[in-house]
């Protein structure tokens, strides 16, 4: 190492002497120089990026005070209080401006981000999109619509992070297929939400800009990875936004955070990554929110921007139909035993169901364990792991670090550790060396046989648990495994969507300190973590391409769990 080497490296220490003689003559303090100057710039990146970040901010506060002032009469909390639908309407007759709706939600944006940390940065060229909204000579179905995308959700000229400070200088070249497909049907994205380090956990925390915490309880995760899009839903600064979901991260969110979400048929909306399993999807306070962009985003211009998708429309018939559904339920996937309130939400639905006059039987599925171990092995430690060395320049953030640690351990001793422990971690440590084939084999065949089960009830949908309600901050990454709930439908490809149904009561968690799980392992216990008065959701399943089966079950529970509701006030 040079003289002139040292002070490139050590701009703001004086080079003296005795320094001099001490690092040119020791390899080891050469060494750790280097690791302390890529410390350096690794810590410079994310304060830039979180001063950037205040600086998108401050400027979104400053356009909405701008408006304001010179707009004093807006009803801002008659806008707020009305659904997607019931917005778009308005819009679409003019009783309300697109201005007076943006700017009222860039204002309780701002207010639900200073409560939970949901933002990941403001869109700027909103107010550009509001214009051009403004010379439209057709009105799209979200007309004048503000909406909020996921972190990744390539927008042009932002950032997609997904939490690591390696992407922090890479910006998107242009807009992703569902961005251009949104701003076409009207809607005006302006904001991006904040998501967990490597979007393969469902807590929602990163190194660079910190825990998003649920707006229904601040202790609580808003869930993840779309977390981010959760809490700013939930909290009422987002009336439609737009997550993905490798494993249940749309599902996830909403069931901790009291909202609907949907998670599609892979590849039925244009994805953001090529992902066999993952989709993207909408996220909304209720089901007709979903529907509606179902409406919006399955349209020509879908098609033709991504051939790959399908060009099915949207298939009204089917979802305002009132038949009788055949419906199949569970309570348990015979691998991870969710909580007392989770399996009682699923029972009283499948009550209310049955005096609608649907038919519900039971149809509990095979073991899930081998399909989704190596499906999740191959989402996370594959995809993920690549990027968390330390010579990357990442920090690893706490709430992750249980799953990085577990991919970081040597083969052999995952072989010894195989033999001993539960199915899930068994299979990710031995799949690592026999993936590619094995996975394929396998998700095939247990999809098959789960189709031929599926036929054989002649079911039209199936009604199961989805995990909930929202865990402690931190508790997901030491809980990966309970994800079994939702990542089953993501090897199987199959729509599914969640529907909030009832809250947690004191019977629930009394039930709780009784609570063994299937292994009675550290896993299982660690999952007694219960709040009084959180939401607790059901998931709602159809066969492949059928969304809007999906969808039309997930209305009919939204609307006689709140009727139930009504009737117990």
């Amino acid at each position: 190492m040079t003289l002139d080497t040292l002070r490139q490296l050590l701009p703001e220490v004086e080079v003296g002497p005795r320094l001099v003689s001490a690092l040119l003559g020791s390899s080891a303090a050469a060494i750790l120089v280097l690791k302390w100057m890529g410390q350096r710039r690794t810590q410079k990146k994310m304060e830039e990026a979180r001063r950037r970040r205040e600086l998108g901010l401050g400027q979104m506060e400053k356009a909405v005070q701008q408006f304001k002032q010179q707009n004093p009469g807006i009803q801002a909390s008659h806008i707020l209080s009305l659904s997607l639908v019931e917005l778009a309407e308005k819009l679409k007759e003019s009783s309300l401006s697109p201005e007076s709706v943006l700017y009222t939600y860039m204002d309780k944006a701002l207010e639900v981000t200073r409560e939970v940390n949901c933002l990941r940065h403001f869109i700027p060229e909103c107010e550009e999109q509001l214009q051009e909204v403004r010379r439209q000579k057709e009105r799209g179905l979200l007309y004048g619509v503000p909406v909020s995308i996921k972190d990744h959700i390539g927008y042009k000229g932002h950032l997609s992070t997904c939490g690591f400070v390696q992407l922090l200088s890479r910006l998107e070249q242009e807009d992703s297929v569902m961005v251009k497909v949104l701003k076409r049907q009207g809607a005006i994205p302006f904001v991006l939400t904040n998501v967990p380090q490597s979007l393969f956990n469902y807590d929602c925390s990163n190194s660079i800009f910190g825990q998003t915490v649920n707006p229904l309880n601040h202790q609580k995760s808003p869930g993840g990875s779309s977390g981010g899009e959760g809490a700013l839903i939930a909290g009422g600064g987002s009336v439609l936004g737009f997550g993905t979901d490798i494993g249940g991260s749309i599902r996830l969110p909403s069931s901790f955070c009291g909202l609907c979400g949907l998670k599609p048929t892979g590849n039925r909306l244009s994805p953001t990554a090529l992902s066999v399993t993952g989709a993207v999807g909408p996220m909304a306070r209720d089901v007709d929110s979903l529907a509606l962009c179902m409406r919006a985003l399955l349209c020509d211009d879908m098609f033709r921007l991504d051939p790959t998708v399908p060009p099915l429309a949207f298939n009204e018939e089917v979802y305002s139909s009132s038949a009788p559904l055949r419906i199949g339920y569970y309570d348990t996937d015979g691998y991870f035993l969710l909580p007392p309130c989770m399996r009682r939400a699923v029972h009283e639905t499948k009550e209310i169901l049955q005096k609608a006059g649907h038919t519900v039987s039971s149809a509990t599925p095979t073991s899930c364990s081998e399909p989704v171990s190596l499906t999740w092995c191959k989402a996370t430690g594959f995809c993920a792991l690549p990027l968390f060395p330390p010579s990357a320049g990442d920090v690893v953030d706490p709430g992750l670090e249980p799953q990085v640690n577990c991919y970081r351990i040597p083969t052999l001793v995952k072989k010894m550790l195989a033999l001993t422990v539960r199915p899930l971690v068994s299979l990710i440590f031995l799949s690592q060396c026999w993936l590619g084939f094995r996975l394929a084999f396998s998700t095939q065949a247990y999809r098959m046989e789960f189709i031929a089960a599926w036929r054989k009830l002649k079911l039209d949908v199936v009604l199961c648990p989805v995990l909930g309600p929202a865990f402690t901050v931190g508790y997901p990454g030491k809980l990966f495994a309970a994800v079994s709930s939702t990542m089953l439908y993501n090897v199987l490809n199959f729509p599914a969507g969640v529907v909030p149904v009832t809250t947690v009561t004191e019977a629930d968690e009394e039930d709780l300190k009784h609570y063994t799980g299937h292994y009675g392992d550290p896993w299982d216990r660690t999952l007694r973590q219960v709040t009084m008065g959180l939401p607790v959701a059901v998931q709602c399943v159809a066969l492949p391409w059928q969304e809007e089966l999906c969808l039309r079950f997930m209305k009919e529970v939204e609307t006689l769990a709140r009727g139930r509701k009504r009737r117990k006030v």
